[in-house]
């Protein structure tokens, strides 16, 4: 009658996951063992500290373990920037690549690496657990930069002409130094598999839901996470790609790795403070799982759908209705007498569906978001990047006036919006996670406009002053002219990528969260593998000198930001037909 009661009591909030994260075994997610316990208002249900004790709110988890965690993603987000921000510029240097083949092979690393989580969050839900997945990822993560940064001492060996990426040369490099720089590129991409997802469901998981002081502290975590995180980014894009364009791409790569051995350092040296969580019995994928079999085995049975009036009350009405069909797996039968679905389970299988239409009308974002460091950043690279006679700005370093936006939105929206909107909505976040994502959307569709002015203007003054036919010409045209787009993306990042941060967190079961967060991050990753097939797609039509010709000043990527925006337009009204018709998680009480 507990979870009668508890289901009964909910109330139907915008806002709340099911109750605090269980993900991983006692075993699997304690790092040491040993004894102790407590039974007083201090003990935080469903938690044991480092030695395996009941955990107390006055010695662990809260902003003390949320502090490491967070320095740990700022830590680890510079090394995974060093390398992502001004790979093309790599690949079209050193690795002498097209622009329209180093993009395609950025789009794919850049999925892979955001799809892999799904991998490293099932293995750390199911076997080894948050704690020990994160630090076997990060072992394998300083491995693969230590491997990239051979790799490109290797090739600077034989190539040594292309360091300064600002010379227009054409490099290539022996199949051996390509085959060893792919291969490291793809354990980083591994390495950040098992990190990335764990980290971030590990932080929240230090704030107790059943404590309200904590459950608004939570909700600030994700901005403040997503703000330790640019502010990594920013000081990447400010210093590591100068030193990339400018001195060597060897000591490039390799103070990323560096900085990934802080990383770790940083996340044990917080052991002490965490909270692990206890299993709550059967895997979550078991138990899912065992819902859709019961119900495609009963799908042409016409037994009462409920065995009693008493369970029938368990089921919200609306959440009855939706997705009926998995009610038949609570159909008693004489195969499943034993072994029987309860009502928990079904409205578990029923969340993940219910997240299926949100996270397909959110491709759109990640294909807009795709851009940031591919055409954005060889855009700039043919502009005017002159700050005083001898200085110039690498083109990937424009990346900085995101990472700029978002440190300046996070705190006025955490500190400012959330506290004014929670005094008429009462909600934790102020507004609901999909309201909050769909703002971002509508950000990213007026930065691909913003994008297509400012690249017909230059194409414009390319034809005024003759350079079209000059392969990448510097087109007498200020940088600064970009400056619009990537705040306005900023703006879009702000707000949809911590959206659906929490989102993914709060609504998954809650053994589930590190696959919520993977999740997030393959809306990213697919994104990115989407954006890869349409470049190809419109190369193959319009041809190597059309939309994405070598010489961009030939080229019309004025072309495809307008596309861009247009099926922004299409994606942001079906993720708001989608978001309206969604149902809510009920929090636990």
């Amino acid at each position: 009658m507990a979870k009668k009661a508890r289901i009964l009591s909910a109330e139907a909030t915008q806002m709340g996951p099911p109750g605090p994260s269980d993900a991983g075994s006692p075993e699997r997610e304690r790092p040491l063992l040993g004894g102790g316990g407590g039974g007083d208002d201090d003990i935080v249900g469903g938690a044991v500290d480092y030695r395996d004790r009941p955990a107390r709110r006055s010695c662990s988890g809260g902003w003390r373990s949320a502090s490491f965690i967070i320095g740990v993603e700022v830590a680890e987000r510079f090394a995974y920037y060093g390398i992502a921000a001004n790979l093309i510029s790599y690949l079209t240097g050193p690795l002498g690549e097209s622009t329209a083949t180093a993009a395609e092979n950025v789009n794919a690393w850049s999925g892979a690496a955001s799809l892999l989580p799904l991998v490293g969050a099932f293995v750390a839900d199911t076997y080894l657990g948050r704690y020990r997945t994160i630090i076997i990822a990060s072992l394998l993560y300083i491995l693969g930069l230590a491997l990239l940064t051979l790799s490109a001492l290797l090739t600077s060996l034989g190539t040594s002409e292309c360091q300064n990426t600002t010379k227009i040369t054409s490099c290539s490099s022996s199949k051996l130094h390509v085959v060893l720089f792919f291969f490291s590129l793809y354990m980083v991409a591994i390495g950040q598999a098992g990190h990335k997802p764990c980290v971030q469901a590990f932080g929240a998981d230090q704030f107790d839901e059943r404590d309200p002081v904590e459950t608004k502290a939570k909700s600030s975590f994700f901005n403040w996470w997503y703000f330790g995180l640019c502010a990594g980014v920013t000081v990447t894009l400010v210093v590591l790609v100068y030193i990339q364009d400018n001195l060597n791409w060897s000591l490039g790569f390799g103070i990323p790795c560096i900085m990934m051995v802080v990383a770790l350092v940083i996340f044990l040296m917080g052991t002490k403070t965490y909270r692990f969580d206890r299993s709550s019995g059967r895997s979550p994928f078991v138990r899912i799982g065992h819902v859709y079999v019961a119900a495609a085995k009963n799908w042409r049975k016409n037994a009462p759908l409920l065995p009693s009036e008493e369970e029938a009350q368990k089921l919200p009405p609306e959440n009855y209705k939706q997705f009926k069909f998995l009610n038949k797996a609570l159909i008693i039968t004489d195969d499943s007498k034993e072994n029987h679905t309860n009502v928990d389970d079904v409205e578990e299988a029923k969340s993940i569906l219910r997240l299926v239409p949100i996270w397909l009308t959110s491709l759109v974002f990640a294909i807009v978001y795709a851009q940031i460091s591919t055409f954005f950043t060889k855009q700039g690279a043919t502009m005017d990047r002159t700050i005083v006679p001898g200085l110039e700005i690498p083109a990937a370093s424009l990346q900085v006036f995101i990472g700029l936006t978002i440190v300046i939105t996070i705190p006025i929206y955490d500190r400012l919006f959330v506290p004014f909107a929670r005094s008429f909505t009462n909600k934790p976040s102020g507004i609901t996670t999909l309201q909050r994502i769909g703002a971002g959307m509508f950000f990213s569709i007026l930065g691909m406009v913003a994008a297509a002015l400012v690249e017909t203007e230059r194409l414009e003054i390319a034809r005024e002053y003759g350079l079209v036919d000059i392969p990448n010409a510097t087109v007498p045209m200020s940088v600064w002219w970009l400056v619009p787009q990537y705040v306005l993306v900023g703006f879009a990042e702000a707000l949809t990528m911590v959206g659906l941060q929490e989102f993914f967190y709060d609504q998954v079961p809650s053994e589930l969260r590190s696959v919520g967060m993977s999740l997030y991050l393959s809306v990213i990753g697919v994104g990115s593998i989407l954006s890869s097939i349409l470049i190809s797609i419109i190369e193959a039509v319009t041809g190597t000198d059309g939309w994405f010709s070598n010489n961009l000043n030939k080229a019309h990527l004025n072309y495809f930001y307008w596309l861009l925006a247009g099926v922004g337009a299409v994606g942001l009204t079906l993720f708001s037909c989608s978001a309206m018709a969604y149902i809510y998680r009920r929090r636990a009480t």
